[in-house]
């Protein structure tokens, strides 16, 4: 009866520690490379984890707004270039108008690609 108990507690202990998400952290290393224009560390931190951009795109927000906007806010041009060159053509002429507001020379390059 002893062991039992003993093993129940310790059972007990080890199902309430709960692992953190690695994901809330590599989130937020996207925004913070978007952020300041860091398309190396960018490039690197995707490679390392094995992700796409396309696949994070519609994972990832960052002040609310997806990568290209909030790129396009942090005039964050190389950035903002990696990710029309990456990005679908559908997504890109869905955010057109939206990435004119903030950044002509980023919606000139968009016009360009998706035509």
């Amino acid at each position: 009866m002893k062991f039992r108990c003993t093993v129940l507690i310790i059972i007990s202990f080890w199902l309430s520690f709960v692992p953190t998400s690695n994901s809330a952290n590599l989130a937020q290393n996207i925004c913070e490379y978007i952020a300041i224009d860091d398309k190396g560390r960018l490039r690197k931190l995707l490679k390392t984890n094995r992700l796409k951009l396309r696949t994070v795109f519609h994972d990832v927000k960052c002040d609310n707004k997806n990568l290209l906007i909030f790129s396009a806010s942090k005039k964050a041009s190389r950035i903002g270039k990696l990710l029309i060159k990456k990005l679908p053509k559908d997504i890109i002429k869905i955010e057109l108008d939206n990435l004119a507001k903030l950044s002509p020379s980023l919606a000139d390059l968009a016009k360009t690609r998706i035509n």
